[in-house]
Parts: structure tokens; sequence; C-alpha cells
């Protein structure tokens, strides 16, 4: 079996991640454009999107914004192109390499034969590949010595909401569900329904998380990373079941619970993934109880910044909650409104995370 690596972090009250070991901010001469050590106008960073596109609101747009501000700060210009489908990667990847790109981010685990391929076929070019290890034969580590991948323990961070979507819950009834059934997906829903289980045994409740099965590893997935009725049908499924906290897992399917959401006219919270969706989709902010984040953002910036001075390595980058590699967004306008000793329970539970004394589980977490 392949193996994933993919890791979690949090940090309450705050959405900033750094993640540890990346090399500091470069400087730059003010107009956001690369001078001295950090100047080198002629090195070409590009992206692969997966399906989702680069306006997901989401995993897709911190990829890109990452990438621009690296390009920026270096004084290059980054070529990007947007997968319509899975069977644009491999084309788009081939066509990036064509135009010269010195390093090719691409983004997302659906990528990752592709990326392979184009690394082995093209040795020169540096890749990077955002939540798959790149390693399709099962020996540990990428396939190609020119991938670094970048992955996250996410079930760790997705714990911390489970336990919040438990005391915050007042139906005594949360919900969960995907795009597509794969690792990056599920860790979610693995640290999510942990987190609830937790907060039970901790408080003697009896709060029922629905649309993921731990132990069977099965579930309620849409089929895809869009938005569109699918993902309407299944919030709607679980409003219907009186959940009212519900955490979609995959980009843009998000957009679509918010309309079930509204549509009922329920007092109904959403878990936003990746970004903090309060900031990045402010349409919806009022919904957002909290989001799961992951460092994407600030991990392709440095990795831009690194291989453009000729320091690019395939060590993977690993984010877990101790190196604050992902974490969990402040609860914003719900600030008031979450039990008052939460944020210092969700501290400690973080803690026993860390040094092993909670502990959570995913088949999709990293093999370090």
């Amino acid at each position: 079996m392949r193996r994933f690596a993919i890791g979690g972090a949090a940090a309450i009250g705050t959405s900033v991640l750094v993640l540890t070991g990346c090399a500091a901010p470069p400087e730059t001469d003010g107009n956001g454009n690369g001078n001295g050590e950090t100047s080198n106008p002629d090195f070409i960073p590009c992206m692969v999107s997966d399906t989702g596109g680069f306006d997901d609101k989401s995993f897709n747009q911190l990829g890109y914004e990452g990438l621009t501000e690296a390009a920026q700060e270096i004084g290059s210009t980054p070529n990007t192109v947007q997968s319509n489908a899975e069977t644009d990667y491999a084309s788009n990847i081939s066509n990036l390499v064509d135009q010269g790109c010195n390093l090719i981010v691409t983004v997302g685990f659906l990528l990752a034969e592709a990326t392979v391929a184009g690394a082995e076929a093209n040795p020169d070019v540096d890749f990077t590949i955002i939540d798959d290890f790149a390693d399709l034969n099962g020996d540990g580590k990428p396939d190609s010595d020119n991938i670094k991948p970048i992955v996250f323990d996410t079930a760790q961070a997705a714990f911390l909401a489970g336990y919040a979507a438990a005391s915050y819950s007042k139906t005594g009834v949360v919900g969960t569900y995907g795009g597509i059934a794969i690792p990056p997906v599920t860790i979610f829903m693995d640290g999510f329904v942990q987190g609830v289980e937790y907060y039970n045994a901790q408080k003697g409740t009896s709060v029922r998380a629905l649309g993921w099965d731990v132990a069977a590893q099965n579930g309620s997935f849409t089929g895809g990373f869009e938005a569109g009725i699918e993902s309407k049908s299944l919030a709607q499924s679980l409003i219907d079941q009186n959940a009212d906290v519900i955490l979609p897992v995959g980009g843009p399917i998000f957009t679509s619970a918010v309309e079930a959401i509204r549509d009922s006219g329920k007092d109904i919270v959403m878990i936003g993934v990746d970004a903090d969706l309060y900031e990045t989709y402010p349409e919806g902010k009022d919904l957002f109880l909290t989001s799961i984040l992951k460092g994407m953002k600030v991990g392709v910036h440095d990795v831009v910044i690194q291989a453009s001075k000729g320091e690019f390595d395939s060590t993977p980058f690993v984010g877990t909650l101790d190196n604050d590699g992902v974490g969990i967004a402040p609860f914003h306008d719900f600030e008031s409104k979450v039990d008052s000793a939460l944020a210092d329970e969700l501290d400690q539970v973080r803690k026993g995370i860390i040094d092993g004394s909670v502990e959570v589980t995913s088949p999709s977490s990293p093999k370090q």
C-alpha cells in the first residue's frame, strides 16, 4: 500500500501558522520586488491546480497565494495553469515544463502520479506536491530526488475542531461529509469524529457525529470537489438529522453547505478547512464557528524561495501540532457564544496530543 504523509497543529486565537524549520521571509526593496540574494528574475516558479481551481477560497487558493507572493519577492513572474478535469494533470505539467519552469508546484493528492512521472522525465526541474508523499512504490520516501512533499497530519487539528463542535452543539448532533474518499479528506473526518468522542468521554455527554465511521473508514462523499447539488444534498441530509455543526471537507463544496443552511433558516454553524473561511469567504462568515488550518501558503512560499536560491531539497515538510504546521482559526463572531472554558480546554487537549497522552489515530496520518 502507498504511504501517505499528512500532519496537524492548533493555534487557538490566531490563524497565523509558522512552519518550523522554514526560512525567514526574504528581504525586498519595499515594493515587493526581490533584491540582493533574494532577487532571481530568471527563476520561473509554476503551479498546477487540482479541479477545485485557484479561486476555491481554500486549498488551491492558499497554494497560489504562496506562489505569487514568493515570485514577487524574487522579482520573477510565475506561470499557473488550472486543471478542469483529472485528465488535465499530466498535460498541464508537461506544458509548464515546455515553458521553462524551474519549479512546478502541484496542488493535491490526485496529482501524485502525474507529478512523479513529470519529475522522473525531467530531472532538471524541481517539483513540490501538496498533500502527498509522492511515494507510489511504497518505500517510505519520495519516488524522485527532485520532488519535495508538503504534507500535514490534519487529524490532530481536526480533533480540536471536533471537540469544539461537540462543546458548541445545542442539538447533540454534529456531522461531516467529504468530496472524495482520499486520505487528505478522510484525515479531517477521522480527527473530527475522534474529537467529538473525546469530548463525550471527558464530559459524560453523548454528542453524535454523523457522516463518517472511523472504524469502517467509510462515510458520505459528493464524488468531487465542485460545489453543486451533491454537496447541498448531503448538507441537507445532516440538517434533516438535526445536526447543528457541519464540517464539509473538500475545497469549494462548503459553499453549497452554506446555501443549504441559509435555506433551512435554522441556527446551524460550519467548520471550514484549509483556510480561515471567515476571512476568505466573508459571505458566510456569520456561519463559521472556526476553521481547520493548514500551512500551505507559507510552505509553498518557503519552497519557492529556497529553490530560487539553489537550496531545493527533497526532505518532506510534515506539519504537526508540535511544529504549528496546522491549527484552528479563532472563533471570531462566536467568541462570546462558546463555553467560557473552551479555549483553556482546547489548549490542554493540544498539549496532550503533542505529548502523546491524548491519542489521535488515522490511517492517513504520516508514517514518520
